[in-house]
């Protein structure tokens, strides 16, 4: 007999207290050890329209519901004892007549019983293409409704659905048939999937593995059970199973909007390369220490029961690969600080004469150009493109920023010290020369903010070997790196470059307010596109707020206010997050902290999020995170973009690079949201408001404190 979870039994399982789930999961294991003894106590559900649910008692309380036939054994639910009943009363398990996958269905009653539960937000319709009153999905036949797994007794209420009534209508759907509607309404016309043949088994589906898992030992059951917030980690969506384990010729990148679900596929895409043979090794990177941290986190949740395939697995920090590495081959790297650096340009600038660049200019070259490219020698600087460099310079110029640079690198030599980049640098040549390689495969996560000389390395790495590289990332999130080709060190992802449509972490207002801030392509310098169009929410929520106030006080109070609203809604402190532009707003945070009467914590390098704490960070140090709730605070008029960025810019042309990774900044605040976003700031407030409230001036103009 199979021993299956349903993703409704975790998510339920999530919402009990501790000392319940305690309860709950010994019951579950000792189901899952022996169905038939004489201890479990199943009653039949005689008022379920699904004859195979049954009760089994936790304890006077609790019950869990499972759906049993002779060859399987279902944990569907758990809840307290009529809850639980009244759950299992209405919902039932079936294969679908169309697809062929296996569904758990909601009952259909009366076409009454679907209204509006919870009074909509005007200012952002759910459904930007549809019109008001219009059925969204009248024009569409009963057999195709169905092909994109609509149950048969909700066909009619579909096609009644409007742009009002639509996210509580699917919210009675499977989640393909969910994914598919929000498709049609915003224009876009989805794929179903191919139907099961009759006689293959329905839970096969790629659809009923989002939802259904077969578990075979009781450790597969313990990590199911163990971290039941975290869905992902035993279901995943078709899209997201098919690049995990799809084979590929060279390097391969997917991207996606924020909560999308690209940091899945990565994690799920390592630990699958590490099964493929007993001796693999992976590297599963990305560019900060924090996020490596968080990438550690989630394997371990997701290897639990694997320590075999968790101890092939390296995770780290892209710089922390390459310094341990350089150790390893060439003893440890004495790195040298942006001080020395800038030092050592001062003092080469001034023994030049003739040259009137700035410092600013010049640090930016030196970081940008000269270092990223390894470049060691004159005729290499002199034909060097300079990607991402919008200031043009001739040939008389170069000459004079030469002699700058090579008495920087004399004095590099001189002290004994390399940069980061020469750590790579060197590496590179190294299994050029070799052909020896560390690592198997890599997984590299938020790649877009990956440097030049660590994306050399990789290319060096496994840049010529099926499923060597595997990238995910957004390019709408770069806030770190200048633009350059992939495709000039190596790395050509084209015709392997794919695309996550579906998000699950932020709400369809959040997501909508905060597109808006991007353009709808964003492109990289080899011309690889990425789009926004077609990416859908898979839930709905109230639509952000923005308060224009008059003065910083009047801000932290707006902000303690809103904060302790949540707070007493039953928002964890550890579920809010509060960003700032940069460390010179951090004290408006506090303030308000102080005013909500909520303990806080700030983020950094070497301090994460804790329960009980309200995270307080820098905008930089949202990155990979996400809350329930999140405030923007100091949006002010030359806060963001930061006025001190802008006036460094020694060319007009450069303005285009600031602005857009200021405009990367706040989005990626905004998008760690998943159901509530404030945006704050002192009037005058930011220009990217403006695109940010896009159609909802009104509502804006009456957020003013």
């Amino acid at each position: 007999m199979d021993f299956r979870i349903a993703d409704t039994f975790t998510d339920s399982l999530a919402r009990l207290t501790a000392q319940e789930q305690k309860a709950a999961k010994t019951t579950a294991f000792d189901l899952q050890m022996n169905p038939s003894a004489p201890g479990l106590s199943f009653h039949k559900l005689d008022r379920a329209r699904d004859q195979n649910f049954w009760s089994v008692r936790v304890n006077a309380d609790i019950r869990l519901i499972v759906h049993r036939t002779g060859q399987s054994l279902l944990l569907a639910y758990v809840d307290h004892h009529d809850d639980a009943y009244g759950w299992a009363e209405r919902r039932r398990i079936e294969r679908h007549p169309t697809t062929g996958a296996m569904q758990l269905v909601e009952v259909r009653e009366r076409v009454e019983e679907i209204a509006v539960v919870r009074p909509r937000d005007a200012a952002a319709p759910a459904v930007p293409a549809a019109q008001p009153g219009r059925n969204l999905f009248a024009n569409l036949r009963k057999y195709e409704l169905m092909a994109f797994g609509v149950p048969e007794d909700w066909v009619d209420d579909v096609r009644t659905a409007t742009e009002d009534t639509l996210f509580d209508i699917i919210a009675h759907l499977p989640q393909e048939a969910q994914e598919a509607l929000l498709k049609l309404a915003v224009g876009e016309t989805p794929e179903p999937l191919p139907p099961l043949a009759v006689e293959a088994d329905p839970f096969a589906h790629p659809d009923a593995q989002r939802r259904f898992r077969v578990l075979t030992n009781v450790e597969e059951l313990r990590q199911a059970l163990d971290y039941p917030w975290d869905k992902w980690a035993v279901f995943l969506h078709p899209a997201q199973g098919s690049l995990v384990t799809r084979d590929l010729a060279g390097p391969a990148r997917v991207s996606g909007s924020a909560g999308t679900g690209k940091t899945i596929v990565a994690l799920h895409r390592a630990v699958h390369l590490a099964r493929t043979a007993p001796t693999t090794r992976v590297l599963l990177t990305t560019f900060s220490p924090p996020l490596a941290n968080s990438l550690q986190v989630k394997l371990a949740s997701l290897v639990a029961a694997e320590p075999e395939i968790a101890a092939r697995i390296t995770v780290k920090a892209i710089t922390a690969v390459g310094r341990d590495l350089y150790a390893e081959q060439f003893g440890p790297p004495e790195i040298a600080g942006a001080e020395l650096i800038r030092a050592l340009i001062a003092d080469a600038a001034a023994r030049v004469e003739g040259q009137r660049f700035s410092a600013h200019f010049l640090f930016g070259e030196w970081t940008d150009i000269v270092d990223a490219w390894q470049l060691h020698a004159w005729e290499a600087y002199r034909d060097v493109a300079r990607l991402g460099r919008k200031t043009r310079i001739g040939g008389k110029q170069r000459e004079l920023l030469w002699a700058i640079f090579s008495h920087v690198r004399d004095g590099l030599a001189a002290r004994g010290t390399v940069t980061v980049a020469d750590v790579f640098g060197r590496l590179t040549e190294r299994l050029a020369a070799s052909g020896e390689r560390p690592y198997d495969h890599a997984v590299v996560d938020e790649c877009q903010d990956l440097g030049v000389a660590e994306a050399r390395f990789l290319a060096a790495l496994g840049g010529g070997r099926p499923d060597g590289l595997f990238f995910t990332g957004d390019l709408g999130q770069r806030i770190f790196q200048q633009p350059f080709s992939w495709k000039a060190l190596g790395l050509d992802v084209r015709g392997r470059s794919f695309t996550l449509r579906i998000n699950y972490r932020t709400s369809h207002q959040i997501r909508l307010h905060a597109d808006r801030l991007l353009p709808s392509t964003v492109s990289d310098v080899d011309g690889n596109a990425e789009g926004r169009r077609g990416t859908v929410s898979m839930f709905d929520g109230p639509s952000p707020l923005v308060t224009v106030c008059k003065d910083i006080s009047k801000e932290a109070e707006a902000v303690g206010t809103w904060i302790a609203q949540r707070l007493g809604e039953g928002c964890q402190p550890h579920e809010i997050g509060v960003f700032v532009r940069s460390d010179a707003e951090l004290s408006r945070a506090w303030a308000a902290m102080k005013i909500a009467g909520a303990r806080s914590i700030q983020l950094s390098d070497k301090v994460e999020s804790e329960d009980g704490s309200v995270a307080i960070s820098t905008m930089h140090f949202a990155k990979g995170l996400e809350f329930r709730s999140v405030v923007v605070m100091a949006c002010d008029d030359e806060v963001i973009p930061l006025q001190e960025r802008i006036e460094s810019v020694g060319d007009d042309a450069d303005l285009e690079e600031v602005y857009d990774t200021e405009r990367h900044l706040l989005y990626v605040a905004c998008t760690r949201a998943r159901d509530h976003l404030l945006i704050t700031g002192v009037d005058p407030v930011s220009e990217f408001l403006v695109d940010f409230l896009k159609g909802d001036q009104g509502r804006a103009a009456q957020a003013r404190a």
